[in-house]
């Protein structure tokens, strides 16, 4: 759309009146797609479709997401097999180079320092494949909340915008040769062995800020912007919501398990919270702990004698 109609050597540069920039679909709109859906079966299929709708529709009369991923994805001629390659062909010459950086990212590797020695390169070499990946809208650049300048960070990360290209990255694109060979089921089992355990915890971390940013605004708690915090170390916190003109700052944790939550979860947030200035500095504090499977009763009991902790299980509250 680009070369066509927005670029200086195009045709009819100059020529349009309005531009819309088409986003995905919000996790907060995503039960309508599925009514017949639980709470955590949402979770589940959104962690593969994301909010593009095309992908939506494919998975939309299915009900079990393993059956759903083995019939529409991994499946040699189903139409998701090779959508990235539809995707980026068009885009980039050296798709090559992109899967590998897409790769790379999609394992785990998210600094640029993580990303070089995976792949071998020098940083430098790096960066124009990351910046087409950004304009293209299936990567972006996180840094720390807390950052004055994001733009000149060293502590920037980068990750995968995009669930199905997470997705396709971390379970189809290094097993192709297995996909190939028509040894489905064996992926099949990796991809349940993994799934919930470890790569639903970054889709419900994305989702839970979506849903921070919306429960603050209707509690009233006017938070202008929200993202995460690390240091250097290893003190991570998954939500932190902030407005520094009202001294107002929001901060949460999340836990996708089996266990429920209990006290020594809000007590570590806590802490974390009083051993960084930079955030222990609003005077104004609130607390939103999210679960997959509840909490524990003196956590609810204490929830209810205080008005800055707020407990949010899965997030069912914002699907009726």
């Amino acid at each position: 759309m680009i070369s066509q109609t927005l670029n200086y050597s195009s045709p009819l540069y100059g020529r349009r009146t309005a531009q819309i920039k088409v986003k995905q679909i919000s996790f907060l709109d995503y039960h309508r797609f599925y009514p017949n859906l639980k709470c955590k079966e949402l979770l589940l299929f959104y962690g593969v479709t994301g909010g593009i709708p095309r992908y939506i529709e494919i998975f939309n009369n299915c009900y079990d997401i393993y059956e759903a991923i083995s019939n529409n994805i991994l499946n040699k001629n189903s139409f998701l097999y090779e959508e990235p390659y539809f995707l980026l062909q068009k885009e980039v010459s050296e798709i090559g180079s992109y899967f590998s950086l897409i790769k790379s990212i999609a394992k785990g590797c998210h600094k640029l320092q993580n990303i070089a020695v995976d792949l071998n390169v020098k940083q430098t070499n790096l960066t124009k494949y990351l910046n087409v990946l950004i304009d293209l809208d299936l990567i972006e650049r996180e840094v720390p909340i807390t950052e004055n300048d994001p733009s000149k960070s060293k502590k920037g990360i980068y990750k995968i915008k995009d669930n199905f290209i997470l997705f396709w990255f971390r379970y189809v694109y290094p097993n192709i040769n297995y996909l190939e060979t028509n040894n489905i089921n064996y992926v099949l089992d990796l991809i349940k062995n993994s799934y919930e355990a470890n790569y639903m915890l970054y889709i419900y971390e994305e989702i839970a800020r979506t849903i921070s940013f919306k429960f603050a605004v209707d509690k009233k708690i006017y938070i202008n912007r929200i993202g995460r915090y690390w240091d250097n170390k290893t003190l991570e916190i998954d939500i932190v919501g902030l407005n520094d003109d009202r001294n107002i700052a929001l901060f949460g944790e999340c836990k996708y398990s089996k266990h429920k939550v209990g006290l020594s979860v809000l007590y570590e947030l806590e802490s974390k919270v009083k051993t960084v200035n930079e955030l222990n500095k609003y005077s104004n504090k609130y607390y939103i702990l999210f679960s997959l499977s509840g909490f524990s009763d003196d956590l609810i009991s204490l929830s209810k004698e205080r008005n800055d902790l707020f407990l949010i299980k899965v997030i069912d509250e914002y699907n009726e």
